[in-house]
């Protein structure tokens, strides 16, 4: 009997730890599967036993693990990747052994005394900050210079301090670098002190402490495992608790598993009896629980209190605890801590956050080294052709340092300063207010998704539930007719108030004697409504709270003090459940006491019915229903009331002939189905089947089967009443967001906590899933290898259909056909996945990146949606009534679930074909001016002599060209609205066409040409002096760049104008101080003109006679809309 208690986190301070060893079985698994690329699901064997699977089983996990380690790993394997992975490896193993983990124990928690606890425990603090002040600069460093283009221009710049490979000014090299990691850093501690500061806050909140000296306020910091702390009401909570002194009291757990329902806990009957809250420090008791785990849904654990004879032993299961980042949401709760910090439930469910890099810089940093190479290649020609006579490496060398700008260091400063306007264009959209960028370097992302992993609660729905529909069989009540039902409810109960009441209570129902007296005849309406109704207002779990003021204080009181409507609020594990009696009481029963015991209902005119509560029996998710007997006292009658799914109620209600099509009908309109139904009991019949009932719970053997067979033997023949529709109603414009979103080409997943019925209904009332496709529900209770091939195989057979499956079932599928699932997963229009675990839904988004490549996005709205969003590769997070947990947690913060599709269809796409635009033409301005300098060197014997120096070299990728091509940020192919009008024009995002080798290929033939021309031409018509070529040739290379950015722009913004005459304007204000590098005197004269005027339009002209006709002739998709 292990576990233990509650934590509570806040929505920013849940991404503080991980599950280490869970996710390292996870991906192990994962490269397992892949490796056995070959298999698929049609070369399973087929085995009717499932005893073949069993006995078979140990050997099936063994092979893929022998597959991998008879690989033979040889010098071709070490040279493609090889070295990485021994890198990697050794890397993990410093770190594993420097950080080794304490092994988790179970515990022993004294009372109030936490002197007494055997170990150590980890502190209750929340620390969500990257680095500290020693690793602050090593690990941004690290984070920089793990990528090719930083690393390539770090070595280049250290280079210039050996003299002989002394190219040009050491600042030409340096400024950029060091201006590029001071933006980085800056940044980065931006980010680390608010991190800082949120942490600060959340560990300084004041908690109240019950010491042998009464109530004392401590730091949440400050809490130690077996401190006794009393948990307020509505008040977010930071480590997990036992329940001691409470009573029966409900918490909300939507931070913690994304339910809003509110669930029941109950305090320790031992202390719960003792007279005073002080009496707590005056006994000698203990907390035994198992050790920390992830499971946020059971608890194991013993209370025992020693100073009694005997000693008093009680066992502790889920209901006696508080999870950290739930709420108490009435009463005060005295509890014992027995997890604290990194032990509790919330953050062992929480992932580390990580650092994102988006596909657009893995793409560019893939052809920087293609650039690298095609430099070391250019640099072994120039040396080759010399012979390498001399020192022919230092001039190898230096050839590589005059080439270096090929790769240019300003393409690391364009694209994040891009990044940053493309937020600051996302915050500044009125169309989707209050969208916060949290994270700049992935904005491109957005318009690259394949996968979209949805929460349900909260996000999909508002998780507010309105009764819709009332179905008696002859006759169907809507919300518009409503008010018939009350008035029969009204009638029902007048009559029998007018009539004599022979010495009974006047407040009796309707009787039933005559209608059983005499032969059986057909209900009226009115008496059948008056059945439903009452059966709904008393089969269900929710209690009503009364809450009165007190000298400005709130605090529970007595249901019978005050019956108020106004001042009633009803709690209950389920809304539907709230709803439903809701409902009941907006047609005049209401209900008004609940205890353990007994309830009571309120009639139309005043009078109170009270039953008393002989049996309960909760829904299941196996069940699938849920039974109530109670006798009413004012005649004794015995009834059994239940209600369930239609699937489980079909078997056990009478015959009839309307059931299964109108519960049809209602799925249809997305509306979640209840049948209830009654059966009248003798005393004899309860009596009998109490006896049998209370045997069953003393078994020790197949307990549960005997109960829930005693319980099956009464569930026959029962009196079908009516069938309910409850609708969740969706958030605002779901339905044709979701439309969109499939008409992008995106494959939606829900992933939910709820249950299978539920997130099936979600489903299609949000048209998730579409009326005409098929629903394969995998089996809940698959447990092992041979169940989960049956169901793959069922599940193979079928074509474009939906798959809905649990939690339990997707964890055995993956254990032994991860790759097989994955595979059957992707290939249908939706998958809903149900009762999944935070830890599980990150899971499931690694899962799909692995097997797939494609980036995925993740959206939420709770705390338990941290770990997936913070998994994907680009994660939104709703801020809602769950609070901020996951909008903070997020790369990107929305209000509603609508705006999602502005955020993809029209910032996604500009954001990637303007970074695309831009990175390509940042490295044609590099490798235009490389191309001349090769050419330069060649004509001149191959000298290592650069052609440009100093000024022109900075000013060339800054003042003189650094406008215009930034103002690439501001072009876009399709005008918003039409983007978001035909949606079908993201789909050419995700196969990244608009930056992939072809497209480099043709910027590279660009680059080439012109370079060419331009230095050529120069050397042509230059006439005496080479000054002539240097300011021929660089003022042709700038009027270039100038024309080419006017040939890259597809839709002209003021600025873009601005920023050409601007660039222009400067050089040739410029030129007056630039006697060091030109001759002042010939750049004033016409031959100077004419010559720098016929090499531009040489290199120019041709490109843009060759886009006209492309335009012409193979317009790309996009051309007819933006016309």
């Amino acid at each position: 009997m292990y576990n233990s208690a509650p934590m509570f986190m806040k929505r920013e301070l849940v991404c503080v730890s991980c599950n280490k060893q869970r996710n390292k079985h996870f991906s192990a698994s994962s490269q397992y599967s892949l490796e056995d690329e070959s298999s698929n699901l049609d070369e399973m064997p087929l085995m009717m036993s499932e005893e073949g699977f069993e006995n078979d089983e140990s050997d099936y996990q063994t092979l893929p693990r022998a597959r991998v380690n008879h690989r033979q790993r040889g010098l071709g394997w070490f040279l493609l990747g090889g070295w990485k992975v021994l890198c990697g490896s050794c890397c993990d193993c410093l770190a594993h052994i420097c950080r080794r983990k304490k092994e988790l124990k179970a515990r022993t928690v004294w009372l109030g005394c936490p002197e007494k606890c055997e170990e150590k425990y980890p502190k209750n603090a929340i620390k969500n900050q990257k680095y500290n002040i020693f690793t602050f600069v090593p690990g941004v460093l690290y984070q920089q210079f793990k990528f090719f283009l930083n690393l390539y221009f770090l070595v280049v710049a250290c280079s210039q301090f050996v003299p002989s490979l002394k190219i040009g000014y050491l600042y030409t090299y340096w400024a950029p670098l060091g201006f590029v990691l001071a933006v980085t850093m800056v940044r980065e501690a931006v980010d680390e002190v608010r991190r800082y500061q949120r942490d600060k806050e959340m560990n300084s909140q004041l908690y109240s402490k019950l010491t042998v000296r009464g109530k004392v306020q401590v730091k949440s910091s400050d809490i130690q495992v077996g401190d006794l702390i009393i948990v307020d009401k509505v008040k977010v909570y930071l480590d997990d608790i036992s329940v001691l002194f409470s009573g029966a009291c409900f918490i909300r757990t939507d931070q913690l598993d994304g339910e809003t329902d509110w669930k029941l806990k109950v305090a320790v009957g031992c202390t719960q009896r003792l007279p005073a809250v002080g009496d707590l420090f005056s006994i000698t008791a203990y907390v035994y629980a198992q050790k920390p785990q992830l499971d946020i849904h059971s608890f194991e654990g013993n209370f025992t209190r020693e100073d009694t004879d005997p000693q008093i032993h009680e066992s502790l299961s889920i209901e006696n605890t508080l999870w950290a980042s739930t709420v108490v949401a009435s009463g005060t709760v005295i509890g014992v801590v027995i997890y604290t910090g990194k032990e509790t439930r919330s953050v062992l469910n929480t992932s580390y956050a990580k650092n994102k890099v988006g596909l657009l810089d893995l793409e560019l940093n893939r052809l920087t080294k293609a650039l690298f190479l095609a430099q070391v290649v250019l640099s072994i020609v120039m040396v080759a052709v010399q012979g390498f006579v001399g020192p022919w490496f230092r001039n190898l060398f230096r050839f590589v340092v005059l080439f270096s700008y090929i790769i240019p260091i300003s393409l690391r400063v364009n694209l994040d300063m891009g990044k940053s306007a493309y937020g600051w264009m996302i915050m500044k959209d009125e169309n989707i207010p209050g969208t916060v960028v949290r994270t700049s370097t992935i904005p491109e992302e957005l318009g690259r998704l394949v996968y979209l992993l949805t929460d349900k609660t909260g996000t999909l729905t508002q998780n507010e539930m309105v009764f819709k529909r009332l179905h008696l069989g002859t006759v169907s009540y809507g919300t518009d007719t409503m008010d018939e039902i009350q008035s029969h409810i009204i009638q029902s109960y007048a009559q029998v108030t007018s009539q004599p009441s022979n010495g009974s209570t006047s407040g009796a129902t309707p009787s039933r004697k005559t209608q059983a007296s005499g032969p059986k005849v057909r209900k009226s309406v009115s008496s059948r409504i008056h059945e439903a109704v009452k059966a709904i207002a008393l089969c269900h779990n929710v209690t009503p709270v009364y809450e009165s003021h007190v000298n400005g204080e709130t605090e529970s009181a007595e249901a019978d003090q005050d019956y108020s409507d106004d001042n009633r609020t009803y709690q209950a594990s389920s809304p539907d459940e709230v709803e439903l009696v809701r409902w009941t009481q907006s047609v005049g029963l209401t209900l008004v006491n609940r205890d353990l015991n007994s309830l009571q209902l309120k009639t139309p005119s005043g009078q109170i019915l009270s039953f008393h509560i002989l049996q309960i029996f909760p829904f299941t998710s196996e069940s699938k229903r849920m039974g109530i007997i109670v006798r009413e006292e004012s005649t004794g009658d015995i009834t059994f009331y239940m209600k369930g799914a239609d699937v489980a109620m079909a078997s056990i209600v009478q015959y009839n002939d309307w059931l299964e099509e109108e519960c049809g009908n209602m799925a249809r309109e997305g509306l979640r189905t209840l049948v209830v139904a009654k059966k009248c009991l003798s005393e004899e019949q309860y009596q009998d089947f109490e006896n049998r009932y209370n045997q069953a719970k003393l078994s020790i053997h197949d307990r549960g089967l005997k109960v829930a067979a005693v319980v099956e033997s009464l569930e026959r023949e029962m009196e079908l009443l009516c069938l309910t529709g409850v609708e969740d109603q969706l958030q605002a414009d779901v339905r044709p967001t979701l439309e969109l979103l499939r008409n992008a080409g995106i494959k939606i997943w829900m992933l939910t906590g709820d249950k299978l019925e539920t997130a099936t209904c979600i489903a299609k009332s949000s048209h998730l899933v579409s009326r005409s496709q098929d629903i394969h529900v995998f089996r809940p209770q698959v447990s092992n290898r041979g169940e989960a091939h049956l169901e793959l195989n069922a599940f193979r057979r079928k074509h474009d259909c939906a798959l809905v499956i649990s939690g339990d079932s997707l964890e055995v599928c993956l254990r032994y056909y991860e790759h097989e699932f994955v595979e059957l997963a992707c290939q249908c229009p939706a998958v809903v996945c149900c009762r999944c675990s935070p830890t599980q839904k990150a899971q499931i988004v690694t899962l799909l990146q692995q097997h797939t490549a494609n980036r995925t996005c993740a959206i939420g709205d709770g705390g338990n949606d941290v770990s997936m969003i913070q998994a994907a590769d680009c994660g939104i997070g709703i801020e809602g009534k769950e609070g901020k947990q996951a909008s903070l947690a997020a790369d990107f913060s929305i209000t509603q679930f609508k705006h999602i599709g502005r955020l993809l269809m029209v910032h996604g796409r500009n954001s990637y074909k303007r970074s695309a635009a831009l990175g390509q033409f940042v490295m044609h301005r590099g490798m235009i001016i490389s191309t001349m300098q090769a050419v330069f060197s060649s004509v001149f014997y191959f000298a290592s002599v650069p052609l440009y120096q100093g000024f022109l070299m900075v000013g060339y990728a800054t003042i003189y060209t650094m406008f215009p091509v930034f103002s690439l940020v501001l072009d876009q192919d399709v005008k918003p609205e039409m983007a978001l009008l035909y949606p079908e024009l993201y789909k050419d995002l995700t196969k990244g066409r608009s930056l992939s080798f072809k497209t480099f290929l043709i910027w590279v033939l660009i680059s080439v040409y012109q370079g060419g021309i331009l230095m050529y031409g120069a050397l042509v018509l230059f006439e005496s002096e080479f000054v002539h070529v240097v300011a021929i040739s660089f003022t042709a290379l700038i009027l270039t760049e100038l024309l080419m950015v006017a040939l890259t722009i597809r839709t002209w913004h003021w600025l873009m104008v601005v920023a050409e005459f601007f660039s222009l304007g400067c050089y040739l204000a410029s030129l007056a101080f630039l006697n060091e590098y030109f001759d002042l005197s010939f750049i004033t004269t016409w031959p100077f003109l004419w010559k720098v005027s016929a090499i531009t339009l040489v290199s120019c002209l041709p490109l843009y006679i060759i886009k006209y006709l492309k335009r012409k002739f193979s317009p790309p998709s996009y051309s007819k809309l933006s016309s």
